[in-house]
């Protein structure tokens, strides 16, 4: 779902653009009409012509969305999609939801949450210190999980995010 972030120049022909990016990852800040768009798409009948749809995806490099960079193929049968507005009961996300087979939402407490995103947003570059990355989770991302809390569709399945030191994830490569 990151592709679908508003991108920088977006964010900044808002009517309030400091306010727009600095609340970036808010729900007004990704383009929900088109992800609607998308998986009104895939759920599109399958025939001989169906050709591979491209969802866009995030280069974190650059900061921005990228147009037409991760492939659905035709032969694809199972989608799964992530983010965190995925089962939020407003306007087109609703209506998004409403679409999918089955919505999992994942449960984290509030502290462990400041916790990673804290870490996170100094490992990705997106605050240099402690206090800015700290105000940043306070200001945007708590803000935006009390919303996804408040606002939530009824899930098929709530999964607890644990700690959990038997399980390290790898690091990925880099495309």
């Amino acid at each position: 779902m990151d592709g679908y972030h508003l991108s920088r120049a977006q964010l900044s022909a808002m009517p309030d653009p400091a306010t727009a990016h600095a609340r970036r990852g808010a729900a007004f800040t990704f383009d929900d009409k088109a992800l609607l768009t998308l998986i009104k798409r895939v759920r599109e009948p399958l025939c001989p012509e169906s050709t591979t749809i491209y969802a866009p995806s995030f280069d974190h490099a650059v900061k921005d969305p990228v147009e037409a960079d991760i492939p659905i193929t035709a032969s694809a049968r199972i989608i799964v999609l992530e983010g965190n507005y995925l089962s939020l009961n407003k306007g087109s996300w609703k209506d998004a939801a409403s679409l999918m087979n089955e919505l999992w939402f994942v449960h984290v407490d509030f502290a462990v949450a400041r916790r990673r995103l804290v870490a996170r947003h100094i490992q990705a570059g997106i605050a240099s210190t402690m206090d800015e990355a700290d105000r940043r989770v306070t200001e945007n991302d708590l803000v935006n999980g009390q919303e996804i809390v408040d606002d939530r569709l009824e899930v098929h399945e709530i999964i607890a995010s644990v700690e959990d030191e038997s399980w390290k994830s790898q690091p990925q490569a880099k495309r």
